[in-house]
């Protein structure tokens, strides 16, 4: 009976995270009329067909669907190697001022981009790099989370494997990328999601450093589809809403389960 009890509760917080996205894809297929509607209309609409169409070839959210990718895929991949090479350095080799470093790593996680865009933008102009993708993917390459999170997952491995890799007179590359990384796929995964999800979501670079609306990401997109318009058609914007979702949905779905390892951090003792 507890058991039965707790998976109804259990159910009824899923529903209430998830239906914000119900009501999205439901608007989504209705008519402004439709969506204004009262009672509201909690059911597929008849512009289903109509408002992705519109929304996809109108809007060109194509275009900003394959430069989003294009940059979440440099960005993620260039994270990831910086990260692995970070962490493996402050933890492998012996550096000096190897905490301090890694302290100050830290600190950068508490800098958010919008407290630096300033500054940001002054060096990406001077570097001649605005309005490109160079601007979109240099100042994202490093990742202190990234590097937090290969840095915890190493501290749990045994010292004597690097004892012995010594032993057998394996270099230091030849340890990084036959051994480390293939025992750090979890991790691996865990990042590339993270970090995909973290340039799908970015705002207010893309809007402040991109002027031609060729180049602009996904949610600049979105945003186009809200201005410039006598009035909104909401059913269109959430189609695009959910066309931008998928993207990311897939890459969590291929990844959850090796997402869900990779955090999940374990003490040896």
């Amino acid at each position: 009976m507890k058991d039965k009890f707790l998976y109804i509760i259990l159910s009824l917080f899923v529903f209430l995270i998830a239906f914000p996205l119900i009501l999205a894809f439901i608007f989504s297929t209705q008519t402004p009329a439709e969506i204004f509607s009262y009672p509201p209309k909690l059911t597929i609409g008849s512009a289903f067909l109509e408002n992705y169409k519109i929304a996809w070839q109108k809007y060109h959210l194509g275009k900003y669907l394959f430069n989003t990718i294009f940059v979440a895929f440099f960005v993620t991949t260039g994270k990831a190697i910086i990260s692995f090479m970070a962490a493996t350095a402050i933890v492998y080799f012996s550096i000096p001022f190897k905490r301090a470093i890694f302290l100050f790593i830290l600190f950068t996680l508490m800098m958010p981009t919008e407290i630096m865009i300033i500054s940001l933008f002054n060096i990406i102009t001077k570097l001649k790099l605005a309005n490109s993708f160079g601007a979109l993917i240099l100042p994202f390459l490093a990742s202190a989370t990234g590097t937090f999170l290969f840095r915890q997952h190493f501290l749990q491995i045994s010292r004597d494997l690097l004892d012995a890799v010594k032993i057998e007179g394996v270099n230091p590359l030849q340890f990084m990328f036959k051994i480390l990384l293939p025992m750090s796929k979890n991790i691996l995964a865990a990042l590339l999601l993270i970090e995909f999800v973290y340039v799908w979501n970015q705002y207010l670079w893309p809007l402040v450093i991109i002027r031609d609306n060729s180049k602009q990401l996904i949610q600049i997109g979105l945003r186009m589809m809200t201005t410039g318009q006598d009035a909104t058609n909401w059913g269109v914007v959430m189609a695009g809403a959910i066309i931008s979702l998928l993207p990311a949905l897939l890459i969590f779905f291929f990844l959850q389960k090796y997402f869900s390892q990779g955090l999940a951090f374990k003490s040896e003792k």
